[in-house]
């Protein structure tokens, strides 16, 4: 008898404070409600990109560009990829082998252009550091042999304290174009010190002796 009391005052209890707080309660609930179902479409829509996006990479893979017809296919399939599924590993790829493609071509504002938009969609704490990194060594590479040093830089800035020897050499190479040679010689230092093998540590001790 006891218990069926006390039960009733705990019931009495919750009524009392769902009176209360009712509208907020309601709120959280609905909310809630709307998170998970929107997490649930997220997933599913994201899914959904991948494998359209997929498709349309692998089309883009097989076009062969030597055919006019095939150069028109590539280039709707990429442009495709870019507008409509930029958020895609797909995409991604289809960016870095591209801007490859046309650096190799010496099509290099393409390439520039293609590295940018890379970088865009790599950055920021969601992004993918790895594309981000492999693109801004490549667009600096290319901003230096067109002696846009300031921009090259600029690219690298967030390297600065990289453990890479590779960007500390590229960092070195343009500050000796811009006669920073005290800054160039530091940069050489850190890149032969993070190098392990006998060739870039080789090249790097001549770029170091031309500076003395």
């Amino acid at each position: 008898m006891n218990e069926i009391f006390e039960n009733d005052i705990k019931f009495a209890k919750l009524r009392v404070f769902y009176s209360k707080y009712k509208k907020i309660i309601l709120t959280i609930s609905f909310s809630l409600v709307l998170f998970i179902l929107g997490s649930i479409l997220f997933s599913y829509l994201q899914k959904n990109s991948n494998e359209k996006a997929g498709i349309i990479f692998n089309n883009w893979l097989i076009q062969d560009t030597s055919s006019e017809k095939g150069k028109e296919a590539s280039v709707k399939a990429f442009n495709t990829l870019i507008s409509s599924y930029k958020n895609t590993g797909y995409t991604k790829i289809a960016l870095l082998n591209q801007a490859s493609i046309d650096a190799r071509n010496e099509d290099y504002d393409e390439a520039i252009n293609k590295f940018s938009i890379l970088i865009e969609l790599t950055d920021g704490f969601k992004g993918n550091k790895l594309f981000n990194k492999i693109a801004r060594i490549n667009m600096a590479r290319l901003l230096y042999s067109q002696q846009n040093y300031k921009e090259a830089l600029s690219t690298l800035d967030q390297y600065s304290s990289s453990s890479d020897a590779l960007i500390h050499e590229l960092v070195g190479d343009i500050l000796n174009k811009q006669e920073k040679y005290i800054l160039a010689k530091e940069q050489y230092k850190m890149a032969k010190d993070k190098y392990v093998d006998d060739t870039s540590i080789s090249i790097v001790n001549m770029k170091l002796a031309n500076l003395d």
